[in-house]
């Protein structure tokens, strides 16, 4: 494996990295610290001080000819596998770690291993089947191992199974007792006698919970993606 090569041109400074002094500019601060972490990823970073290594400077071709046509307002300049990236200015850490993987690399992207495991919990907490067996398959498909499924699944449980637990908390406190039915549903009427539905199409999921039986299984539904 080919290791990058990732060239700093700093303008004059009085250490390597900026960083010293009583007052740090927190620029410096966050670009060096961007730094040691493009080493720590197998980068290798060459940093250059104008006012400490002027020889560096003379010696590379693309900074000579940018010095000539800006002078020092050109620094700092970064130098990408003898290409000039940046300059004027300290690139953020996404630019840095595209320009030397190649990658586009947004703080606002998930992988796409973590993107599938959070979809199988979902799907726990939700509990859609389809989604479930959709995202298996995604997920067998980028080589996720069924440890790190079984995982993800046992988090979604805890999270789905503590919201259950609070709501059911919460219930037996506004209504004096223990809520929890081992028979199934019993419903109430406005005359107070007991009937098997309460549902209406005006009630809570328009009355598709009490019809659910009269709907036919995976009406609607394509095995071939998520939710249809």
């Amino acid at each position: 494996m080919t290791t990058v090569s990732v060239e700093v041109f700093d303008p004059p400074m009085c250490c390597s990295t900026g960083v010293c002094g009583p007052s740090v500019d927190p620029a410096l601060a966050t670009f060096a610290a961007d730094l040691t972490w493009l080493g720590e990823q197998g980068v290798k970073v060459v940093r250059h001080n104008l006012s400490q290594e002027p020889k560096s400077f003379a010696e590379s071709e693309i900074i000579r000819q940018l010095l000539a046509e800006q002078g020092n307002d050109a620094l700092p300049a970064v130098v990408v596998e003898g290409q000039l990236k940046s300059s004027g200015r300290y690139p953020t850490r996404n630019e840095l770690r595209e320009w030397a993987f190649g990658v586009e690399a947004s703080v606002d992207q998930l992988d796409s291993v973590t993107a599938e495991l959070m979809a199988l919990g979902a799907a726990v907490v939700v509990g859609c089947e389809t989604c479930f067996k959709y995202h298996y398959d995604k997920s067998l498909d980028l080589g996720v191992s069924k440890v790190k499924m079984s995982a993800a699944v046992k988090v979604a449980q805890t999270v789905r199974d503590t919201s259950e637990r609070s709501i059911s908390v919460l219930a037996d406190s506004l209504l004096g007792g223990d809520t929890k039915s081992s028979v199934g549903p019993v419903f109430i009427d406005e005359n107070n006698s007991t009937t098997s539905s309460g549902f209406t199409e005006s009630s809570c999921c328009g009355g598709s919970a009490a019809k659910s039986s009269s709907i036919p299984v995976n009406v609607g539904v394509s095995s071939s993606k998520c939710c249809g």
